[in-house]
Order: C-alpha cells, then structure tokens, then sequence
C-alpha cells in the first residue's frame, strides 16, 4: 500500500476519517476481516492459480477481451476512479489499471495476496481485503465499478447488489455479471448442483487435491470428448470445466484453467444464480438509468449508471 492510498479509505461503520492504528495492514495490504471465512475456497484457489487466467501468462488476450466488452468502458480513464468489487487473483484489476484510472480492487477473501502480486507494485492500484456489506469507501466516491463473478457467490445476492450503486457519484457507471438460472428442468442437467451439497462442506485443501487429480486422471479422455459435436457439453456434465473450442488456449493452460474451474463450481458456500428478470429488477429498484441486460460471457452481463 503507497501511503497517499490512505486517502480512499473510510471507516465502514461511520464512514469517517480512517487512521493506520484503526485497521491490519497485512503484507502491505489493509485488512478490514479476518481470512477465516465463508470465501476460503476463493483465496485457496486464486493463490494456486495465481497466473492461470492473465493473458501475460496464457498468451491471449481471454481477459482483456472480457473486460473490455462487458464494461464498454474506454480504454484511457485517466483521473478518474474504478473500484472493482471481488478481484479473485486479479486478471482484471490488470486491465482496469492499464486505462490509467485509480483502480481500488476489493476482495472478501486472501485471494488479495495474489493480486498484490501481481498488480500491488503498480502506483494506481490500491487492493484491499473486506466485506461487500461493510466496503471502507466513502459513498459516492467512484466513477466506475465493476463487480464480476461475485454477487451469485454471497449470502443474499440482491441485497449485495443494492450495496453497489451507493458508491458510485451521480452519472458513475455500474457493470455486473452473474450466473444465470436456468428453467427448473435444465438447471437439474447441471451436474454440479448434485454433488454440490456434499463438496461445498469439505476442507478446501482436500477438494482442490480431489478436483485436480480428476481433472489431470480423465484429461485424455475429455480431450477426445472435445472433438465430439457435444463433447464439450458431456464433459462439463461430467464436471471437467473444458474450454476448448471456445478459447484458444495451449492444452497445458486448457488443463489449469479446467482444474481451477471445476473447482470453482464445487467449492463456494453459495451458488445463487439468477433470471434476466431479476436482474433488471434489481437496476431498476436501484433506480438506475441507462440499463442494460442480457445474456452475456458469465451467464447474464448488465451495465447502468446512476
């Protein structure tokens, strides 16, 4: 953390002046929780793939792409702020900081140390561990938030949506995505919801060892499934994340990114997915303008500003 950082930060309770004796600073990072909790399985993850999902790393241009096109955002922001809420390891904090913005990257779980890693050395990126429900911001404080891949994975997902627009200043740009709920009859196809119950409950050192040993034992036979019209359907039935086809990719990052995301889908505590109607519900309860939302890389992409 740069000490001119200190400046973003707020008390989350009364939203007051923050000191340093008031809060961890932890491998140069603020803390505002403890790592022991419900995201464990998120910061076990993202510090064993720490690189797995950087283009720098794979060779493409996978994240960079996604960033862009969800966001619709220009790719030079400078003096302006983005706060982006649920940071994983980073693949995305890499690409707000490169638009010149202040990118604050906020993640519940110690998936913080592997973005500090990464992007912590960088003068524009401020990256924090905290709750979703209790942010160290000031409110109305952000010209840009983005916030993906997280809302479907907390305990109340409309209520942690509704927590978002508070921090943006009038005018300020709000991008989501989430997963998307299927009809009762397709939603019962998606094997993971089947073994969920069970492997959510597991020490997440166990499941990752589980899950990669998995991954790595029907690997070979997954690569022939791919070839297949739906094989990469009956594999992900059979719960190896395949992204062949869809990315292009080296087999060797195929196989990381399938070990990473299988174990995505079993691990989380929650897994709530939602409908398009939802969704526009929710922008619409925030009173939110300027709305957007449709299916998109994550299940359902949406975009408003207040």
């Amino acid at each position: 953390m740069f000490k001119d950082h200190l400046k973003y930060l707020v008390c989350p309770k009364c939203r007051t002046k923050l000191f340093k004796s008031e809060f961890e600073i932890v491998r140069h990072i603020p803390r505002f929780v403890s790592s022991d909790n419900y995201a464990g399985g998120f910061g076990l993850e993202w510090n064993k793939h720490a690189r797995t999902q950087y283009d720098s790393y794979s060779g493409s241009n996978v994240s960079e792409k996604r960033f862009f096109e969800e966001t619709k955002w220009p790719k030079e922001l400078p003096g302006e702020i983005i706060l982006e809420v649920g940071s994983g390891s980073g693949r995305f904090t890499e690409h707000a900081a490169s638009t010149r913005a202040m990118v604050i990257s906020l993640d519940y779980s110690y998936a913080v140390d592997a973005n500090f890693a990464s992007n912590g050395a960088k003068s524009n990126v401020l990256i924090v561990q905290a709750d979703i429900y209790n942010m160290p911001f000031q409110y109305g404080s952000f010209d840009k938030l983005f916030c993906f891949g997280v809302l479907q994975h907390t305990p109340l997902p409309g209520k942690s949506f509704m927590e978002l627009p508070q921090y943006l200043k009038t005018g300020g740009s709000l991008v989501i995505d989430v997963y998307v709920k299927k009809h009762f009859s397709r939603q019962l196809l998606n094997s993971k919801y089947w073994i969920r119950p069970f492997t959510k409950r597991l020490n997440p050192e166990i499941l990752y060892d589980i899950t990669s040993k998995y991954v790595n034992f029907m690997w070979p036979l997954a690569r022939l499934f791919n070839k297949l019209s739906y094989g990469r359907n009956l594999n992900w039935f059979l719960m190896i994340a395949d992204y062949g086809g869809k990315f292009t990719l080296p087999d060797n990052i195929l196989r990381e990114w399938a070990i990473l995301d299988t174990f995505d889908m079993l691990s989380p505590a929650y897994d709530y997915p939602q409908t398009l109607e939802t969704v526009n519900q929710w922008f619409h309860d925030a009173h939110m303008t300027f709305v957007e939302v449709h299916y998109g890389y994550n299940g359902i992409e949406a975009r408003g500003r207040k």
